[in-house]
């Protein structure tokens, strides 16, 4: 049976050139003593955009594990897949992210949920759960609010689960069941009964990816309260760990923080909470690759810094069009965006600092970091051009990649001195 690590990290690399410099990262964490499990994701948009299949990321996660001589586990997510998109990933992954935010809300039938709470009923009143200090107050409405939001998403969950499973076969991949994308976050309550609903579904779900309260932005910090967001996660943590008793599911079941990268400020509260507990946590870095190969192209100078500025300088004219998908994850203060006409005179340096993600440096702007995580798409419209450029500065732009994901990342996560 295939298991997910205790550390385990999701690795977008949206053009497929980066997979080396990704893994080095990994492989240095490793002879710290901090061992994660890498995961390749990329999903169904991104493919599409960028013209790419899923058969590439695990192509490309075989190339670099076997050049390298890697021989602990990776694993390739279909990122974000539904029933209208899983087929196309079945082949080529073994991590399967089950997107259920567009089933939340939707209503399953009476007879499924009088089933449901016919046993769940006997969690009314006050819920203890051992690590919370408090007593959860449980209701038998609150208990029937909860069935009619959730559980028909875990329904269509169990539906897409069974339709891997008939072509992977049973215990050949990994389950995560992810719910991060919806417009308010779950309670410690709400994924108590989420999590039983998966376990009488039969879901062998090895990561759960809620929605925590404040802002998960595309590429930069938190923004939010991290005492509270402190105190969300280690409930969660502890709802997790009674469920996994009281419903039957799998022991290793974790937590997964989506847009999860540059959350700087709760990376210490994560590494410390998850390490009082001795639990482990999945975290998904997607799109930060392409910032990093971004900045590389633009220390590297001369064309590659002129090709990275009319990416910019389209990406202003196409603002709304940009970021119209991205609404929920990005704030952008559009004012706060320097004009083409200051962007032309900047140097390679100057460029370089204003997108890397270094807190504290008066150059970085996260409202600019932000716009280009998601003009990849500019990229795509010109990628004979883009692959030379990345080909040409390979060394600049891996270096970037790998002092990311490395530096910044994983040694605030693990707190690698």
């Amino acid at each position: 049976m295939k298991t997910l690590g205790k550390f385990s990290m999701g690795l977008g690399d949206r053009f497929g050139h980066q997979g080396a410099a990704q893994l080095e990262a990994i492989i240095e964490a490793g002879k710290k003593s901090n061992e994660i499990t890498p995961v390749w994701n990329k999903s169904n948009r991104e493919h599409i955009i960028i013209g790419t299949q899923p058969g590439d990321v695990r192509a490309e996660a075989d190339l670099v594990t076997k050049k390298s001589g890697f021989k602990k586990p990776y694993f390739v997510d279909a990122d974000h897949i539904n029933l209208d998109t899983v087929d196309r990933f079945i082949e080529s992954s073994d991590f399967f992210t089950i997107d259920v935010a567009s089933y939340i809300g939707k209503r399953a039938g009476d007879d499924e949920i009088q089933a449901f709470l016919k046993d769940a009923g006997k969690y009314s009143d006050k819920l203890k759960i051992p690590g919370i200090r408090k007593s959860l107050e449980v209701s038998r409405q609150r208990i029937t609010e909860i069935a009619e939001k959730y559980l028909f998403a875990a329904i269509k969950a169990r539906e897409i689960y069974r339709k891997i499973e008939k072509v992977k076969g049973k215990g050949n991949f990994i389950t995560e069941v992810s719910m991060d994308e919806v417009p308010y976050p779950q309670t410690p309550v709400e994924l108590f009964f989420i999590l039983k609903m998966v376990g009488e579904k039969n879901i062998p779900v090895q990561t759960i990816a809620p929605k925590f309260s404040g802002r998960f932005n595309k590429g930069v910090d938190y923004v939010g309260d991290p005492e509270k967001f402190a105190e969300e996660f280690e409930s969660d943590l502890m709802v997790i760990d009674f469920a996994i008793k009281e419903f039957g599911l799998p022991e290793n079941l974790k937590m997964s923080i989506h847009s999860g990268s540059d959350k700087f400020s709760i990376y210490p509260v994560i590494g410390s909470i998850v390490k009082k507990h001795n639990k482990g946590f999945h975290l998904k870095t997607a799109g930060t690759t392409w910032l990093e190969e971004v900045i590389g192209l633009a220390a590297s100078g001369g064309k590659a810094l002129d090709f990275v500025k009319d990416i910019y300088f389209s990406s202003l004219e196409k603002t709304e069009e940009l970021c119209a998908p991205y609404a929920d994850v990005i704030d952008i203060n559009i004012s706060m965006l320097p004009s083409k006409d200051e962007v032309s005179g900047w140097n390679s340096e100057k460029f370089a600092a204003s997108l890397r993600h270094v807190p504290g440096n008066r150059d970085f702007n996260p409202n600019m970091r932000q716009l280009i995580h998601v003009a990849y798409k500019l990229a795509a419209l010109k990628m004979d051009e883009y692959f030379r450029l990345l080909k040409t500065n390979e060394k600049t732009v891996s270096q970037s990649v790998y002092e990311n994901i490395y530096n910044r990342h994983i040694c605030r996560l693990f707190n690698i001195k």
